[in-house]
């Protein structure tokens, strides 16, 4: 037990800092005189009206709850498939599913280097037939699916998803869910090999025209500000570089040839809820008023639906720490309800052991049950933007959009996200951004519980068991691929292979989707197909330069 002089020093401890985590100065106090320059109807207005500050909806979760999900994926097509149904049982209502290192690369199983990567940190998929594995009872014309594909792959991982559908007997066109497919984003996640620019614009707007012309209740884009917010960015620039890498895919749907409000209805964002409570929120708001008005004053959008930033919200994991890992259970809670009055329209919360290993079933029950407390019991659904009108919040709103304009700005004085990704600025902005946030972290002025502050040794483990791979997913993985090449139709896979990389060759904008989806089809592997693609680019045939190409 502490001294009496330290009983009374944390009696007349304050709050520290005066200014929010991501370095907006705070007053004291806020009142009337903070919005006398905000006009309602154009700066605020109602729920479900331009430019949308207090949400897309006018009654928001009074007529559907937020989608309740949890990221699912590891180990065998067959691990996932059972993790998956657990969740469906236990009151999920949308499945996530994420893949693991060699799948996101656009790599197969088998490949040299992918040996120590299988299902570590999400599930294997080289074919069809793994698809087919991880959906095995689970009707995809019944459930609304998410699949985390950020990289150039993305294309062949919406094709298998849609074959695996097909085979169930759904109609694509009446598939709900969505993928990630936000290459330009994800090369700042480790996989800049897999996704080189004018590859990530061309894959990116495949997608998005070909669920636009065959699957219009399917979300092509959900550009993942969450990952680039894991960098060790700001809230203004998680925003910011966010809506610049959706200018880049809007403009080269554009230049497509699609109408803006024939595709922009169904784009996403997949942001993060970080920890400072009030500007989480804030940004969220914010976000949307800069998304509209962005779309409808320099794309001319006219369409509402085409104006509204619809985005679902993961927990920060980077908020997480191994120490005192119980901690992390009430971080999630606070993060999942600001995402929640926010106005969020999916939601995935962490688990408390996600800095020490991959979810357990007990730990993700926890996340699961965290979001059914937040929609059932709380009240919090009951009224949209309950926060609205707030002093504080509107303030703090009209700042943070006054911020993530300037920053869009000073991307759009460089010549666009593109030029400022090749020029070096948006590294340099991480990396300084993330050094910030590390310094203050060492020295205590930003405050961690169980880290850097009221620490105790309790060995940096969980209260439970912690997952772990078993080390017979790979070589199960790699059987498997084995009996397939042999069995399938090698001499229509290479046909299916050369009309993709012919193609490729010839037009550049060219939508391969529909070849993907013949190859996939026929069991062509994401390695073999992804090959096809990169070399009629001009690119190695193996972004880890180990396998030679067969073109």
């Amino acid at each position: 037990m502490g001294s009496g002089g330290d009983i009374q020093k944390a009696y007349r401890e304050g709050a520290r800092g005066n200014r929010t985590w991501s370095g907006l100065p705070l007053k004291e106090t806020y009142n009337p005189e903070d919005l006398k320059d905000i006009e309602y109807s154009e700066e605020i207005n109602h729920p479900g009206e331009f430019p949308f500050t207090r949400g897309i909806h006018p009654n928001l979760y009074r007529k559907r709850l937020w989608t309740r999900r949890e990221v699912c994926g590891f180990g065998t097509p067959q691990d996932t498939n059972r993790r998956l149904k657990f969740q469906a049982a236990e009151g999920a209502t949308g499945l996530l599913i994420i893949f693991d290192v060699p799948t996101t690369f656009g790599i197969d199983a088998d490949h040299p280097r992918a040996e120590r990567e299988v299902g570590v940190v999400g599930v294997s998929i080289s074919s069809l037939k793994d698809m087919e594995m991880v959906m095995e009872g689970i009707p995809a014309a019944e459930n609304t699916v998410s699949l985390v594909s950020n990289t150039c792959a993305a294309p062949v991982h919406l094709a298998q998803y849609v074959a695996a559908a097909e085979k169930q007997g759904a109609d694509p066109a009446r598939l709900r869910g969505s993928v990630q497919n936000d290459p330009v984003g994800f090369r700042y996640c480790g996989y800049s090999p897999s996704v080189p620019l004018d590859l990530s614009v061309k894959t990116a707007v495949d997608c998005i025209e070909y669920c636009a012309q065959h699957m219009p209740l399917y979300y092509p884009v959900s550009v993942d500000t969450y990952a680039l917010r894991e960098q060790g960015i700001n809230a203004v620039q998680e925003i910011a570089f966010g809506q610049a890498i959706a200018s880049v895919y809007v403009q080269g749907a554009l230049e497509r040839g699609l109408d803006i409000d024939y595709f922009a209805p169904r784009i996403t964002f997949y942001c993060s809820s970080h920890i400072d409570f009030f500007e989480e929120i804030a940004k969220l708001r914010a976000a949307r008023k800069v998304w509209a008005r962005l779309m409808k004053e320099e794309y001319g959008a006219r369409k509402p639906q085409s104006m509204q930033f619809r985005f679902g919200a993961h927990t920060a994991g980077c908020s997480l720490v191994p120490q005192q890992a119980m901690n992390n259970v009430i971080r999630v809670s606070y993060e999942a309800l600001a995402a929640v009055l926010a106005g969020a329209q999916s939601m995935h919360c962490c688990s408390y052991d996600e800095p020490i290993a991959i979810p357990t079933e007990e730990s993700q029950l926890i996340a699961l049950r965290t979001q059914q407390v937040l929609a059932y019991e709380t009240g919090v659904a009951r009224v949209a933007d309950p926060l609205g009108g707030s002093y504080y919040m509107e303030s703090l709103t009209g700042r943070m959009e006054e911020e993530i304009s300037a920053l869009l700005k000073e991307i759009k004085d460089q010549g666009g996200m593109l030029e400022a990704i090749k020029k070096g600025w948006v590294d340099k902005e991480i990396e300084k951004s993330a050094l910030t946030i590390q310094k203050e972290t060492d020295s205590g002025e930003m405050v961690v519980v169980g880290q850097n502050a009221f620490t105790k040794d309790d060995g940096g483990g969980t209260p439970g068991a912690f997952h772990k791979v078993t080390p017979l997913a790979r070589e199960s993985v790699a059987d498997s691929l084995d009996k397939l090449r042999r069995e399938r139709d090698n001499q229509k896979v290479k046909a299916c292979l050369e009309t993709i990389h012919e193609a490729a060759r010839r037009d550049h904008n060219r939508n391969l989707i529909p070849l993907i989806l013949e190859a996939v089809r026929a069991y062509a592997t994401q390695g073999e197909i992804m090959g096809a693609v990169r070399t009629a680019f001009g690119y190695d045939y193996d972004p880890l330069l180990t396998i030679e190409s067969p073109f």
